[in-house]
């Protein structure tokens, strides 16, 4: 494997974390950019792999991606918590960090989107990552676009409708998924810093149905096997309803989930990660903090 030097933006969130563990087990050449430098001391980065930089502010960028080689972005808002738009951040913070790479001459950029992202661009947050993947395509330098089908952070939600005895789900819960964990992805991520393929569709090595993650999750807690199936007509209801008399901010991630629940996700198996083990840890750690 050549020796690249690697910087990571995005570094603190979900993924990004899990990149950051990748990289350090692989004893990579690498930095990440953060607005949180406790964060990552918290995860034993040392203060020269640390850059202090805000992506939506690109100023802060100026020269900090210089002498590296490739650039990995996880940025972008799934639930947000301020004033900023999906343009703001999946577009936006990512242009900023393309120009300056060009600046820089970094040879390759990684990007993470997600999967049927091509289909789904009339989705506020799937406008934003689209047109920024289309942009990358055009940069003029190597890229590869990752788009994983999922994460099992996103499982969640099966996971906190299980905690209170009963998992709602629209249609009859038959479509199918294969979410992938971090740690898996994150694997997937730090290859591409290598190889040569522009697009990469990634999912967990399990594929079930919305059904079949319910009843784990209800498992997990020891809950009997309680399904409501809510007639498909209301989630399409509940979408118009929400972009009618919320904003963007409100309805945006869930106009995302409601969307991708009513479809099959399914992508190429990889992994050794499951999602029955995962809801059985995070159970067991709510129970200990309880």
């Amino acid at each position: 494997m050549n020796t690249r030097r690697i910087i990571v933006a995005g570094s603190t969130g979900y993924l990004g974390t899990h990149i950051i563990k990748e990289l350090q087990f692989r004893n990579a050449d690498f930095e990440a950019i953060t607005r949180n430098e406790i964060k990552l001391q918290a995860f034993g980065l040392k203060p020269q792999q640390i850059i202090t930089a805000e992506v939506t502010q690109p100023a802060t960028l100026n020269g900090v991606l210089q002498g590296a080689d490739v650039l990995i972005s996880t940025v972008g808002i799934t639930r947000q918590k301020d004033g900023a738009t999906y343009m703001d951040v999946d577009y936006q913070a990512n242009m900023n960090l393309l120009i300056e790479a060009k600046k820089a001459g970094i040879k390759k950029f990684i990007y993470i989107s997600a999967i049927n992202g091509e289909q789904m661009q009339h989705l506020k947050i799937m406008a934003a990552k689209e047109k920024f993947v289309n942009a990358l395509k055009n940069w003029g330098g190597d890229y590869c676009i990752i788009r994983p089908n999922g994460f099992f952070s996103d499982m969640k939600d099966f996971l906190e409708m299980a905690r209170k005895g009963r998992v709602y789900l629209f249609g009859n819960g038959e479509f199918k998924l294969n979410p992938i964990h971090g740690a898996d992805l994150a694997k997937v991520v730090v290859d591409a810093a290598y190889s040569n393929q522009k697009e990469i569709e990634v999912g967990g090595p399990d594929i079930l149905t919305q059904n079949e993650i319910a009843k784990l999750a209800l498992k997990a807690w020891k809950n009997p096997v309680k399904i409501t199936h809510i007639p498909n007509y209301l989630r399409k209801m509940l979408i118009g309803f929400l972009r009618a008399f919320t904003s963007q901010k409100t309805y945006g991630p869930y106009e995302f989930f409601l969307t991708m629940m009513a479809q099959d996700n399914i992508a190429p198996r990889y992994g050794i990660h499951r999602i029955e083990s995962f809801f059985e840890k995070e159970v067991d750690q709510l129970s200990k903090m309880n």
